[in-house]
């Protein structure tokens, strides 16, 4: 209907990208008649403001290793038309009634059908998503839902190969995202005991697969994770869809130190940059990590910057760029939450020599990501379907707002 989708990035440079510092994302109220994500981020701005200006540990570890965006509302449209109700569905949908977490690019459902909707025909919120993720290089994000009580991972969708085990479809990353949902399930009050909603499924600490809880396709969480190289969880934090005013603040009590602790995981692993046979970082190199077969295989940024979420171990990384030699190296990963940063590493390439000794020409196009999985010319995303107007403003601003 017009509204705009109001962002909020908070960081020690909150305008733009910061080599070495994460990008992260909180998503509320995607289906519009799930509320509490909504209100709880409001509250987590407020919350790390504040504990900025106050010189609190916690805020000013965050702050100053991250940046952080917040996205209150992506479906406005569906909060205005909503039903007060815990369990109706009224207010859902956007105002074409269209499920926007139905609404994304799907792989699986790209590798049975070979083919996608067209851009134009996707709606609106999800145009304007699917451009900031173009914009950002984020690492981790949640949406945050209701009417379960349940930390959900991906894959949501399956195409029935080897990714469906034991009623789950697994994704390379299977350890990385159990590890996340855990985070959030066990520094939530309840959602680790796992069965706290009366008229949903008990969940095993908390935590569920996606396709193993129910399929579905066109999901957000997928799709950030196959085509944005983020990972993604689906967060359901309220066992009613739309909780009573004098609940709310107990359910920020509740989800205050989980949604803390999780923005934290985004320093989980190695980051660094890929750097050529000149020692100049390069786009589009690929970072892959043996043993995790990914389908869309891990890119380096316009920076030239690789994020790789990974547990503490040792792994095998293959780097490659054309007219570089393919790079081989082990590296051993420690736990970088605690500390608030990823291990650094970066990668130095160097270049093929003919016989003549000369070195090859630099390459004029970058390498496209899998082919089977290239939507509209290679996942390319128009910056002219931007339809919502993303404003991103610095601590001073929100500080003049909050004091004002």
């Amino acid at each position: 209907s017009g509204q705009t989708l109001w962002v909020l990035a908070l960081g020690l440079s909150p305008h733009s990208h910061t080599v070495g510092i994460p990008e992260f994302k909180y998503v509320g109220n995607m289906h519009g008649n799930e509320v509490l994500g909504r209100v709880l981020l409001l509250h987590l701005i407020d919350d790390l403001v504040r504990g900025y200006r106050n010189n609190e540990t916690w805020s000013l570890q965050l702050l100053n290793s991250t940046r952080i965006h917040i996205l209150p509302t992506m479906n406005p449209d569906g909060f205005d038309s909503s039903d007060t109700d815990c369990t109706y569905v009224t207010g859902r949908f956007n105002s074409r009634g269209v499920d926007l977490n139905r609404n994304f690019p799907d792989a699986f459902d790209a590798l049975k059908k070979r083919q996608q909707m067209d851009e134009e025909k996707r709606e609106a919120e999800v145009r304007a998503v699917m451009s900031w993720l173009k914009m950002e290089s984020f690492v981790l994000s949640a949406n945050l839902h209701g009417g379960a009580l349940v930390a959900s991972y991906p894959y949501d969708n399956s195409n029935g190969g080897s990714e469906l085990m034991g009623g789950a479809s697994v994704s390379p990353d299977n350890d990385v995202f159990i590890h996340l949902a855990k985070v959030y399930s066990y520094n939530h009050a309840s959602m680790h005991k796992g069965n706290r909603c009366s008229d949903s499924r008990p969940f095993l600490e908390g935590i569920t697969n996606g396709y193993k809880w129910y399929p579905l396709e066109g999901g957000m969480q997928d799709y950030n994770y196959l085509w944005a190289q983020c990972l993604e969880l689906t967060l359901e934090i309220s066992c009613c869809k739309f909780p009573p005013v004098s609940e709310l603040p107990a359910l920020w009590t509740e989800n205050r130190k989980a949604l803390r602790a999780f923005i934290q995981q985004v320093h989980l692993g190695v980051k660094g940059q890929v750097l050529n046979g000149s020692g100049i970082p390069v786009q589009n190199a690929l970072v892959e990590v043996e043993g995790r077969p990914n389908l869309s295989p891990f890119q380096t940024d316009k920076h030239g910057e690789y994020y790789r979420m990974l547990l503490p171990g040792n792994y095998t990384f293959k780097v490659s760029y054309p007219g570089h030699k393919v790079l081989t190296e082990t590296l051993n990963i420690p736990h970088g939450p605690d500390q608030f940063c990823a291990m650094k590493h970066d990668f130095r390439l160097r270049q093929v020599t003919s016989a003549s000794g000369s070195t090859s020409a630099q390459p004029t196009q970058t390498p496209t990501l899998n082919p089977a999985l290239n939507l509209e010319g290679g996942g390319a995303m128009n910056r002219q379907t931007w339809t919502g107007l993303v404003l991103i403003f610095g601590l001073s601003g929100v500080l003049r707002s909050l004091i004002n």
